[in-house]
């Protein structure tokens, strides 16, 4: 009977990662499949400005919303939270699919927004419910496993985005492209919010914390309380540095494939899709390679690569024709390989590291500060695209 038990819980964990993975794979297949579609579409027409504001624009949820995010996870049912933020998804992917068929860049920016307030207050449920799940030994296990499901929908999202904008023709007077884009986000967002009712039921812990209706402000004092904390304050620092270096990349990526290389839709989307393979390649190996106490031995020769490999692309456009589109996915590739090794276990240790009864603040907090550091990727990388043209 004793060693029945701990197979049954075992196997309601296992289901309910799945389920969770499932959820949040779809949500991420989504935001990317569609954001990269939009964007692609914006470059295409010669408005690569509008990259920048979009990302702004999916952003800003994450600075104004954050701390209510963490009040939400840490006061109620991760589960609970976690359903509402699919519905929710539903409803900015009809917006989104109504933007895609009307041309209208407002309801694809009203859907970025909506978008953005459901991965804000996602986020911090999600990452909460990993430590409910599984004992501190099996963290970093479960977030390669989490990290590989999620860049594969990733993958799959942004490879499938030029090809589907790709799709030749009309129908009733809109490109083919624009219907197969539409309708694949309205059916991944019902399939995702089936997968969130598959989640195990835990207890809310009720947090006796009022709501923070400083927002912001509420946020950047928790940020103040994680600086006290030595290695917590690295961890969200390292951990800041890199989705900043990444949003800036990727939006820099497009016009290179397009502007420079003169690839199509699709190709350009395969640039991105290189650098993901490489960021599930690197988080798998980082299972291998950490444990949760030596979590920051990979950082600095993981960084240091990331550096020199981004430097090496620099000097791509003057190797020989024949020689360059190989080399530049390869060290996109080594990039992304690089990015995982790096993530994987800073990501970890917040989760571990924040009070049980904080961990949603915490989460929030740091989703405050890489969001704010990516919000700044995109006027810069309007300023780079604009004073660096090939």
């Amino acid at each position: 009977m004793s060693s029945t038990c701990p197979q049954q819980n075992a196997r309601r964990a296992r289901r309910s990662f799945t389920a969770m993975a499932g959820a949040y794979s779809c949500g991420v297949f989504n935001d990317n499949f569609y954001k990269q579609a939009a964007l692609i579409l914006a470059v295409a027409a010669g408005q690569t400005s509008l990259q920048g504001y979009a990302l702004a624009v999916f952003t800003l949820p994450f600075i104004l919303a954050a701390a209510p995010a963490g009040w939400l996870a840490d006061h109620f049912a991760k589960r609970q939270v976690i359903i509402a933020c699919k519905w929710l998804e539903l409803l900015a992917m009809l917006l989104g699919a109504a933007g895609m068929l009307l041309d209208s860049w407002p309801l694809i920016f009203g859907m970025l927004a909506v978008m953005g307030l459901q991965a804000t207050l996602f986020s911090p449920a999600l990452n909460g419910s990993i430590p409910e799940l599984y004992p501190p030994a099996e963290i970093i296990r479960a977030n390669a496993i989490l990290r590989t499901a999620s860049t594969t929908a990733i993958l799959l999202g942004v490879a499938l985005s030029g090809v589907a904008l790709d799709c030749p023709g009309l129908a009733w007077g809109v490109a083919r492209g624009r219907w197969c884009v539409g309708l694949s986000v309205l059916a991944l967002a019902l399939l995702g919010l089936a997968f969130s009712y598959g989640m195990q039921r835990h207890p809310p812990l009720r947090t006796n914390r009022p709501f923070p209706w400083s927002g912001p402000w509420h946020t950047w004092q928790s940020l103040r309380q994680i600086a006290r904390d030595k290695y917590l304050s690295l961890g969200l620092s390292a951990d800041v540095l890199l989705w900043f270096m990444g949003a800036l990349q990727i939006l820099i990526i497009n016009p290179l494939g397009i502007n420079q290389f003169s690839l199509s839709k699709t190709a350009t989307s395969l640039l991105i899709v290189t650098q993901l393979a490489g960021i599930a390649a690197g988080g798998f190996a980082s299972a291998k390679l950490v444990t949760p106490t030596r979590w920051q031995r990979l950082l600095l020769p993981a960084g240091g690569g990331m550096a020199l490999t981004m430097m090496l692309i620099a000097g791509i456009p003057y190797l020989p024709a024949n020689w360059s589109l190989p080399i530049l996915y390869s060290a996109l590739a080594l990039v992304g390989f690089w990015a995982g090794l790096f993530l994987i276990p800073v990501e970890s240790f917040l989760q571990l590291r924040a009070d049980p009864q904080r961990k949603g603040e915490v989460w929030a907090s740091a989703n405050f500060v890489v969001f704010a550091g990516i919000l700044l990727a995109g006027p810069l990388s309007n300023i780079i695209n604009l004073l660096w043209q090939p």
